[in-house]
């Protein structure tokens, strides 16, 4: 693992470093969710990030309105490896920039939102600031991210969970989510009520080839795309799979996921000084390897389901 883990370092420097970004300042401003929170766990975690994000969008392009906004009003089809950076970035900047900075990046993100509008090719009328829309946004997210997690870094119990849930709901409002769900049960209610309208596209499986063919990943991890993909199929439920037309696309076998499992516990364990969370630890006046340090040496040896 330790050779692994020099090798994997400055690749994760490149990767964790987000220009434009400010994580350090304002000195001693809290984010939206505390450093001992679930979340910084979850989001300190590139690889689990990665598969996570993957199964998020496959989720959200299931919705045909959520569907048509995102095809239809973004460069992802142009340029994926950018548009999953900036993604990341918001990302990143909700759980570990102070918390007025997550303010004014929530604000352009809302404004962005405001001028969207449009027709799927059903006849079905669509606004990106739908409060709806943004809610399956926020809780399919919310859930991949958690489901990778605790797939190929470290099990969670469910207070824990809910407890993720719970601490998203501040974050997800000001992005204009009038409820987000606040614990497992009501994330899976949820998908009780979406679950009728989520139907299979074209556009879902472009964007499989996409994740899995265009240069995202530096050159040198490049050819982990297709096994993240695979990952990423994996946590995906299984009714969504049925209702995305998405059963025959191939998930990761058991020695795929152990490869996964190894990477992701090799990245959760490395100290990148130039990280958000390590920038958000020190800004607060923790040591920069604070969730190293919380985790303890023998974490990353637990066993994940």
């Amino acid at each position: 693992m330790r050779l692994l883990s020099t090798a994997l370092t400055p690749l994760a420097s490149r990767l964790l470093t987000f220009d434009g970004c400010n994580f350090s300042h304002p000195v001693g401003e809290p984010a939206i969710v505390p450093a001992d929170s679930v979340s910084w766990r979850v989001f300190s975690n590139p690889v689990s990030l990665y598969v996570g994000g993957i199964a998020a969008v496959l989720l959200e392009l299931g919705e045909p309105r959520v569907r048509a906004g995102i095809w239809d009003n973004s460069d992802f089809r142009r340029n994926p490896g950018e548009r999953m950076r900036r993604t990341g970035a918001a990302a990143m900047v909700t759980v570990f920039a102070a918390r007025s900075e997550f303010e004014a990046l929530a604000a352009q993100v809302n404004a962005v939102h405001a001028q969207i509008a449009g027709e799927t090719p059903e006849g079905q009328r669509y606004r990106a600031d739908d409060p709806d829309l943004l809610l399956w946004v926020q809780a399919t997210a919310s859930f991949a991210f958690l489901s990778a997690y605790t797939r190929f870094v470290r099990p969670l119990t469910i207070s824990e969970k809910n407890g993720y849930y719970a601490e998203a709901a501040a974050g997800a409002r000001l992005y204009g989510v009038t409820d987000p769900p606040r614990s497992d049960a009501e994330l899976q209610r949820l998908f009780d009520d979406v679950a009728p309208r989520l139907t299979p596209s074209p556009v879902i499986h472009q964007f499989l080839h996409i994740v899995r063919a265009e240069p995202i990943l530096p050159a040198p991890l490049r050819p982990l795309q297709r096994l993240i993909v695979r990952a990423a199929l994996g946590i995906i439920p299984e009714r969504f799979r049925e209702s995305l037309a998405i059963g025959s696309e191939p998930r990761a076998t058991a020695a795929e996921r152990a490869l996964v499992r190894l990477l992701a516990r090799t990245a959760g364990a490395l100290h990148v000084p130039t990280s958000p969370w390590a920038l958000a630890a020190q800004r607060l006046g923790l040591p920069a390897d604070y969730l190293q340090r919380r985790a303890g040496p023998g974490a990353a040896e637990q066993p994940a389901r």
